[in-house]
């Protein structure tokens, strides 16, 4: 496993880590003994860095890994999200009231006294343009009650934004093969302000594993079969806003290019990894045997220029008139 600095936290995180979305919920069913297992062994394989939220399960996943955390003596870092609670979800609800009782109930599920980073869940657009938040999150940083924090966005925009506030640690963003726009500007500035790159999606909701079929489906609450146009929330989550359609004959056109000795999902984890600015990846993982084949990825070769530009040929001929203009 490689590690690389998260922001000016002083912390070392896996490039691979773990995204628990899944383990929450709206990704089918899931089983709390499989889950555990897949906790397991992303700390055995050298994974220290698990990303979660405060809805994910209604709480559930920051329970898991509660758990997690009392039952193994490894030292690992615990990402959190706040906001997505709201409802409505507007940008008048991330108030001092709200964050602080958000905080508080994580707090509890995670049964810590602080947490290790603590990120505004995807608020809308205006919320980065209110100093007043960022403000809230300071306070709660003195007071004890999180270490660090940062924020994970849908736009280009909101991330380019929120990195003018200074004590943004970082930045969770969808990156992945069929979302590329946050390289062309973003990364440059994320850098030079040191702040980190959480890679979020890299796997578009499972669409760059190659083994989705035009008969696939989907159970009912899983977000891959409610959330295709944006029913639920932000289109982009599901499939990187990518037609179902379009994404899976994108996929046949990067099957070629695939390494030997590698599978899709890894030549996209392997991908996300060839970004200077990118802290991590961090795909989600509901068994273990899928935290094993994420989890190698980090200390796989590196793609080959030639590699490269045959992905950059299908993102440019079959992607980015799609999704480029949107997020």
């Amino acid at each position: 496993m490689q590690y690389r600095e998260l922001g000016r936290t002083g912390w070392k995180v896996s490039a691979i880590s773990f995204g628990a979305w899944a383990i929450g919920g709206t990704w089918g069913s899931v089983q709390d003994s499989e889950s555990l297992a897949a906790l397991n062994r992303a700390l055995d394989l050298g994974v220290n860095f698990f990303d979660t939220a405060d809805v994910y399960g209604d709480g559930h996943s920051e329970k898991l890994l509660a758990r997690l955390r009392r039952e193994r003596r490894e030292p690992f870092f615990i990402a959190t999200k706040a906001g997505r609670r709201l409802d409505p979800h507007t940008a008048d609800g991330y108030n001092r009231k709200n964050l602080t009782a958000f905080v508080e109930r994580s707090l509890k599920n995670l049964a810590t006294e602080a947490l290790d980073l603590l990120q505004l869940h995807c608020p809308p657009t205006e919320v980065f343009y209110r100093p007043e938040v960022f403000g809230v999150l300071d306070d709660l940083a003195r007071a004890g009650k999180l270490r660090f924090y940062g924020v994970s966005v849908e736009k280009v925009e909101e991330a380019l934004k929120a990195i003018e506030f200074p004590n943004v640690q970082s930045v969770q963003i969808i990156f992945n093969i069929f979302r590329q726009r946050p390289a062309d500007l973003f990364f440059e500035q994320a850098l030079r302000r040191k702040v980190g790159i959480l890679a979020r999606v890299p796997l578009a909701s499972g669409m760059l594993t190659g083994k989705f079929t035009p008969a696939s489906s989907f159970e009912p609450d899983d977000h891959r079969a409610f959330n295709r146009h944006g029913e639920a929330f932000d289109r982009g989550e599901t499939f990187a806003g990518l037609d179902y359609s379009l994404g899976l004959q994108a996929v046949e056109s990067l099957k070629p290019i695939v390494p030997a000795g590698m599978t899709m999902a890894q030549m996209a984890l392997r991908w996300i990894l060839m970004a200077p600015a990118v802290t991590c990846a961090i795909p989600g993982a509901k068994r273990p045997s899928q935290v094993e084949e994420n989890a190698a990825a980090a200390d796989l070769p590196a793609l080959t220029a030639s590699a490269l530009e045959r992905i950059a040929a299908v993102y440019n001929g079959q992607v980015k008139p799609l999704v480029h203009p949107y997020w």
